[in-house]
């Protein structure tokens, strides 16, 4: 399965950001997917089972748990295949900054904000 493909599941995109917090039990990840999605237990399974088996997410008993944890290597690859596009949004990204700074020291220059710690 291709990485887009399952990162293209709502469901699957909300685990990983859940485990990007670290490891959880299936346990836990079942329950609030659950509660957020209204699918079943299984259904939960099912799609940790994909991101498991397509390397997006490992997978280590500990007793009776199962404890899921974010294997960032797909991840890179995905952030590798998007590098070539980063060039659509980075400029305006950098302009939007540079025009949120210049805002910020108006408003400093007036009065109307406090100095920031942080460089302009």
């Amino acid at each position: 399965m291709h990485a887009f493909d399952v990162l293209g599941d709502p469901v699957r995109r909300r685990i990983l950001e859940l485990l990007a917090d670290g490891e959880m039990a299936s346990g836990a990840v079942s329950e609030i997917i659950r509660e957020e999605f209204g699918i079943s237990q299984p259904g939960v399974s099912q799609h940790l089972k994909v991101l498991r088996e397509n390397g997006f997410a490992t997978v280590r008993p500990e007793g009776t748990r199962r404890l899921y944890a974010v294997d960032s290597a797909p991840l890179r690859d995905v952030d590798v295949w998007l590098d070539r596009f980063r060039r659509f949004w980075t400029p305006r990204l950098d302009a939007l900054a540079t025009e949120l700074a210049r805002g910020r020291r108006e408003r400093r220059l007036r009065g109307e904000e406090p100095p920031r710690s942080t460089h302009d």
